[in-house]
C-alpha cells in the first residue's frame, strides 16, 4: 500500500502535518477543561485514553490521535468564511464522541492495544471503560450546547443524528461477526454510519459555525461523509496489512479476530478460487495461526479484495473533492482539506 507522509505541503496552504497540530492544540486547550469538569474515575480512565497521563496518573507523552475530525471542523468553518474559533466547540465535541466510539469499539472487538500502547480496558477494566466512554459521550452533548447561538438547536439535531448513525453502523457491524451472508453494499453501508457520519458531522457543523448557507453546509457535509467511508476502507486495509511499528496495533489483527472488513467480504464474494479458500479458513472454529493469518492475508488480496477496497477509496476521495469544489471555499481553505483528504485515502496508520 502507498503511503503518503504528513508533511506534505498543500498549495497556497500549510502542510498536513502542521494542520493536524494546529488542530491538535487548538482543540486540546478546549478538551482539557471540560474534561476537568468529569467525576474523578471517569476522568482518569479519560486522560489515560487521551495520553495525558499514564495509568497512575503521571504525566504521559504518549500522544492521542490525529485529531483529524477537529480539523475537518475548523477548516470547515474557513471554508466558508468563518474564524476557525468559532468552531471550536462542535470540534471538541465531534472529537470526544470519536472518542467514546473507540472506547467502546476496543471492548467489543477484545482489541488490547491502542496507540502503541494497552487499551483502556485492558488497563481498568471492562466496566469502567465502558462508563467513562458514556460520559465521554454526555460530556461532547455539553460542550456542544455551551452559549447562547441561535444555531445550537440546529447543531445539537446534527449531532445527535450522527452519533445515532454511529451506532447503528456500529451495531451492523457486531451483527455481522456471526453472519455468514454479508455482502459488499452491507459493509459499505455499515462504513458509512460507523465512520462516515461522524467525519460528515464535522464539517457540517464546522460550516455551520462559521456562517455558512444551507448549500455549502450540505455540500461539506457531504465531503466529509465521503471522506469518512474512505477512511474506514483504508482503515480496513490497514487492519490486515499495516506495519504494527506504526499502525500500534498487532499484525493481522482483523484477521485473527475473523472482522468482516470490507476487503474480506469483497474477497469472500468474489466467486473466485482463493475466496472459497478463504471461506474455509474464516469459517472454520478455533483460533488461526500465524501461518494460517499469512495464507489468509495472502487469499484476500488474490481473491482481489485488496484491489477493489483501494478503488472504492479513490472514487469517493475523487466524489469528495467533487463536493468540496462545489462548497465554493477559498483557495487556501480548498488546499489544505484537500491535502487531508489524500492523507486520509493514503495513509500508513
Amino acid at each position: 500500500m502507498t503511503t503518503v507522509e504528513t508533511t506534505g505541503t498543500a498549495k497556497d496552504g500549510r502542510s498536513a502535518s502542521e494542520v493536524l497540530a494546529w488542530s491538535r492544540d487548538l482543540v486540546e486547550a478546549t478538551l482539557r477543561p471540560a474534561a476537568d469538569t468529569l467525576p474523578a474515575s471517569m476522568r482518569h480512565i479519560a486522560g489515560y485514553h487521551f495520553g495525558w497521563w499514564d495509568e497512575q496518573g503521571r504525566p504521559s507523552g504518549a500522544g492521542g490521535g490525529k485529531a483529524l475530525r477537529p480539523a475537518l471542523a475548523l477548516l470547515s468553518a474557513e471554508a466558508v468564511g468563518g474564524d476557525a474559533s468559532s468552531a471550536l466547540r462542535p470540534a471538541a465535541a465531534v472529537e470526544l464522541a470519536h472518542d467514546f466510539s473507540l472506547l467502546h469499539d476496543d471492548v467489543m472487538d477484545g482489541d488490547r492495544t491502542r496507540r502503541h500502547r494497552p487499551t483502556a480496558w485492558a488497563v481498568f477494566g471492562v466496566s469502567p471503560a465502558i462508563l467513562a466512554g458514556d460520559a465521554l459521550l454526555t460530556l461532547a452533548f455539553d460542550v456542544l450546547a455551551t452559549g447562547d447561538r441561535p444555531i445550537t438547536a440546529e447543531a445539537t439535531r446534527i449531532f445527535s443524528a450522527a452519533v445515532q448513525e454511529l451506532l447503528d453502523g456500529q451495531s451492523a457491524d457486531v451483527a455481522f461477526e456471526e453472519r455468514r451472508d454479508v455482502g459488499p453494499a452491507e459493509c459499505l453501508s455499515m462504513a458509512a454510519g460507523k465512520t462516515g457520519a461522524l467525519l460528515g458531522c464535522a464539517c457540517a457543523l464546522g460550516a455551520l459555525f462559521g456562517g455558512g448557507g444551507p448549500e455549502q453546509v450540505g455540500h461539506l457535509g457531504a465531503f466529509g461523509r465521503d471522506l469518512g467511508l474512505a477512511f474506514q476502507l483504508v482503515d480496513d486495509l490497514l487492519g490486515i496489512w499495516g506495519d504494527p511499528e506504526v499502525t500500534g496495533k498487532p499484525v493481522h489483527s482483523d484477521l485473527r479476530s475473523r472482522k468482516k472488513s470490507i476487503p474480506v467480504v469483497a474477497a469472500l464474494t468474489s466467486g473466485t478460487t482463493a475466496g472459497g479458500e478463504l471461506a474455509g479458513l474464516y469459517h472454520r472454529e478455533g483460533e488461526l495461526s500465524d501461518s494460517e493469518l499469512v495464507r489468509a492475508a495472502a487469499l484476500v488480496e488474490d481473491a482481489g479484495g485488496r484491489a477493489w477496497t483501494r478503488l472504492e477509496a479513490d472514487e469517493l476521495l475523487a466524489r469528495a473533492l467533487r463536493h468540496l469544489d462545489a462548497a465554493g471555499a477559498p483557495s487556501r481553505a480548498t488546499a489544505e482539506l484537500t491535502t487531508l483528504a489524500r492523507l486520509v485515502t493514503h495513509r500508513d496508520h
